[in-house]
């Protein structure tokens, strides 16, 4: 059962088998991983955040050579100023693209003429409005609970996606918290028809993070995450080290400065190196698994929990 496709307005649009998409991570969201998460039914998403134009082009063609089934792309638009990122975006002939840090006003109208589909990312219930006044076709409701880049007054998927869904009639995918079956049960019950992982696909076997880095998820329980910078954009959410506990009493502090060094983070493992960006749902994981099996799980667990829901309080 879990490998029948699900029908609904998110994978229509995205042209997958389930609708579970992959987040944009900077530098981590390439090829190997994004291509892995295609080609297990699911949507790989090649990030720009990193703003390293060159290479994300390469990566869209080893995309290319990995798998036949669809990916995306994420915009980050407050990242990529002053880059042609539009007609860039276009030319790599993608059909999915999800915009995020900034008004996707700048780009909605020039993605659509040109066949693509655009989900903006919203933390809020008024970013979502005016998102819909930019006339995009879905949006991410990403929930305060999630990993990254936030807003400072955090809303957890709980309390935003109903919210955001008792509001809009446009397709929905839930992000913060997502990690297998039961949380997308839920999101769907509030209203989704998508979801979107971050920290499961970080911590997965075809992730490119340093082994350090995925143990370190697999040894958090949920409170082993910090809210950052809360007096200043962006807002963090990330992992408790020693870095990120000293700066979790400061309201506001140069991220650029404790962002500088990633690569010897991500790649190098050093974990007091830079921010490791990661969300409360780390406490949720405790192995590591392919992309594949991610899916699939997840599309099993759901099809479960659903089936029971209905046998257990629909007579």
């Amino acid at each position: 059962m879990s490998e029948l496709p699900i029908s609904n307005r998110v994978t229509a649009m995205t042209g997958t088998d389930y609708p579970i998409i992959q987040a944009p991570m900077g530098w981590i969201a390439r090829a190997q991983l994004a291509s892995a998460v295609s080609n297990a039914g699911g949507l790989g998403i090649i990030e720009t955040s990193s703003g390293e134009l060159d290479n994300i082009k390469a990566e869209v063609a080893k995309m290319r050579a990995l798998t036949d089934k669809p990916f995306g792309m994420n915009v980050a638009l407050s990242y990529v100023k002053g880059s042609n990122i539009i007609d860039f975006v276009i030319e790599q002939g993608i059909k999915f693209v999800t915009t995020s840090s900034g008004s996707p006003k700048v780009c909605t109208a020039d993605f659509q003429q040109a066949g693509i589909k655009v989900f903006h990312v919203v933390p809020t219930l008024e970013m979502a409005m005016k998102a819909m006044d930019a006339g995009v076709d879905g949006l991410v409701v990403e929930g305060g609970e999630g990993g990254g880049f936030k807003n400072p007054s955090p809303v957890s998927t709980m309390v935003l996606l109903p919210l955001i869904r008792s509001r809009v009639d446009v397709p929905i995918i839930a992000a913060g918290g997502m990690v297998d079956g039961l949380s997308m049960a839920g999101a769907f019950a509030m209203g989704a028809e998508g979801v979107q992982m971050g920290t499961r696909m970080l911590s997965c076997l075809e992730s490119p993070v340093h082994g350090n880095w995925k143990q370190a998820i697999l040894d958090a329980a949920e409170t082993d995450t910090v809210f950052l910078n809360e007096q200043s954009r962006p807002a963090l959410r990330a992992l408790r080290t020693a870095r990120t506990a000293a700066l979790a009493p400061l309201g506001k502090f140069d991220t650029l400065e404790h962002m500088m060094n990633l690569q010897a983070l991500y790649f190098g493992g050093d974990m007091e190196a830079a921010i490791p960006l990661c969300g409360q749902v780390c406490g949720r994981i405790d192995s590591i698994k392919s992309a594949r099996e991610i899916v699939q799980e997840t599309m099993r667990g759901f099809r479960e929990i659903v089936r029971g829901l209905a046998q257990q309080y629909v007579s």
